[in-house]
């Protein structure tokens, strides 16, 4: 049987979100764009989501706007908030996290070559940003500052609060992606004081290819897809009604199982982590202390690569992940680690397990067991491997 160990990459669609959305894969198909009562009706059930999540966020249901998921969002933000500042006649500076998720630093890349000027501000090795480091990066022509809510290889959730505090006193507007946080902690717009929040349906339950956008009322952004005038003209396209009805659901549901799914995946990671300790207790666990995600275990084995391990596993029918699920299979070292400051080496033995709402005891006892085995199995090979070439 299966055990699916990386939910931290997506989650299984909740019967509940799978509930509410399935009439609008079927017989209420109307465009919500439409006049008629057919068209009507799924623009209500989009209005019943919109309000859903702006509740769940501290927010005004007229800030929400539904995107196709995480990347779009912090597209949109960055990309927006730069054209705005080339239409002032400035050079659009943005500071953002070394650590950030790539679908912030590749639209960073690319503004780079477009002529703004990107700084990258540095962590600490349990992978935290201070705001300290942030103000040295500011000056006259940051229209940006972007960090991430929650790491989503390491699970380390940032002060967020601290840097929009320094950043209020200069004007400049904050940019946090919450798609790791959205639906597992705690996320209220107005306590983290940030300008912009994207999140991502299926991180919670939801369907791919949905999610949101927040945008503090008055910090309206070009949008990133031209056309009709849907999301009140803020991002065209017919709407996906059963997506956008099915993220509201699930995340209304994920709030309501917050506390209970919190500790006991805590308890979940905490149980692997001892198994697998009392039989190799040279172990790293990467981001430890400080403020976490409740279900993300990230380690290291000295000498174990962590995409070797993944394929050992998953032979075991054992799913988990050696980086984020949109790096898998790039056989790099993790940027994130190597911007904690772990060596090359120690960035590719990187191992992730994410537990979720289907996890159990027996899960996470079975992954502990498999991975001492497969660990074992590797340094015997290795060890024959060198015995063999001497």
């Amino acid at each position: 049987m299966m055990i699916y160990a990386d939910h931290a990459a997506t989650t299984a669609l909740s019967k509940r979100a799978l509930a509410a959305a399935l009439p609008f894969l079927q017989g209420e198909y109307g465009n919500a764009s439409s006049a008629y009562a057919f068209g009507k009706r799924a623009r209500k059930a989009i209005a019943r989501a919109r309000r859903q999540v702006a509740d769940v966020v501290g927010a005004a249901a007229s800030e929400i706007v539904f995107t196709a998921g995480g990347s779009e969002g912090n597209n949109t933000v960055l990309r927006g908030v730069a054209e705005r500042a080339w239409r002032a006649g400035k050079r659009a500076h943005i500071v953002v996290s070394a650590i950030e998720h790539p679908s912030v630093l590749a639209p960073c890349r690319v503004l780079e070559r477009l002529g703004a000027r990107i700084d990258y501000v540095p962590v600490s090795q349990e992978g935290r940003v201070a705001a300290e480091s942030v103000a040295a990066g500011l000056s006259e022509e940051t229209c940006l500052v972007s960090v991430m809510l929650a790491n989503n290889e390491v699970g380390t959730v940032q002060d967020i609060a601290a840097i929009a505090e320094l950043l209020k006193e200069r004007g400049v507007p904050l940019h946090a992606d919450a798609v790791q946080a959205v639906g597992h902690i705690p996320v209220d717009v107005k306590a983290l004081g940030v300008t912009y929040l994207t999140a991502s349906g299926h991180k919670f339950g939801g369907m791919k290819g949905t999610g949101f956008l927040w945008q503090r009322e008055g910090a309206e952004l070009p949008p990133l897809i031209s056309g009709g005038g849907q999301e009140s003209g803020r991002r065209a396209g017919t709407e996906n009604t059963a997506g956008i009805v099915a993220l509201g659901e699930a995340l209304t549901e994920s709030v309501e199982r917050m506390q209970e799914d919190a500790v006991r995946l805590r308890g979940l990671v905490a149980y692997t982590l001892q198994m697998i300790e009392r039989e190799m207790p040279e172990v790293r666990v990467h981001g430890a202390g400080g403020a976490h995600l409740p279900g993300i275990l990230n380690i290291g084995i000295s000498g174990v690569r962590g995409e070797s391990l993944v394929h050992l596993l998953d032979l075991k029918g054992i799913c988990v992940s050696a980086a984020s699920a949109c790096s898998a299979g790039t056989d790099v070292p993790s940027h994130v680690l190597r911007a904690m400051g772990y060596s090359e080496r120690e960035a590719m033995e990187a191992l992730r397990i994410s537990y979720g709402r289907e996890s159990t005891q027996e899960d996470a006892q079975r992954v502990a067991e498999e991975i001492v085995c497969a660990v074992q199995k590797i340094r015997t090979l290795s060890g024959r491997a060198t015995h063999a070439v001497i």
